[in-house]
């Protein structure tokens, strides 16, 4: 069994910081990539950002600049350091890894459960 939580969602006015975190656990032998989506209300979810376990990362030209990525690979934890938030980043986040279990051969994607961050003006 493996899961993927996170935490570090809120209420914010523009402007304003917040910080995701989400913790991968269970029995993971490897994870390959990790990263984080979001899902605005009537809008398809969409890549964040992604960091690979040699430290590559991937951003979304929306958050280019504002957004940092960033892995613990002995913890298994991925972070989302979000600055200068706009209303427009208001979304469910998710956290994705692609990881390999112990019992498997092959690599499989999983998901958290979403956190809520809402930015108003």
């Amino acid at each position: 069994q493996v899961q993927l939580v996170e935490s570090g969602g809120g209420l914010v006015q523009a402007g304003a910081s917040l910080r995701l975190s989400c913790a991968a656990s269970g029995s993971i032998y490897s994870i390959s990539v990790m990263g984080w989506y979001r899902e605005a209300p009537g809008k398809p979810r969409e890549l964040v950002a992604s960091i690979f376990s040699d430290s590559r990362t991937n951003y979304a030209d929306s958050v280019k600049g504002r957004f940092t990525i960033s892995r613990d690979n002995d913890k298994n934890t991925v972070y989302l350091q979000m600055n200068s938030l706009k209303p427009e980043d208001t979304a469910i986040y998710y956290c994705h890894a692609n990881l390999r279990r112990r019992i498997q051969t092959l690599f499989s994607d999983y998901w958290g459960q979403g956190t809520q961050v809402t930015v108003f003006s």
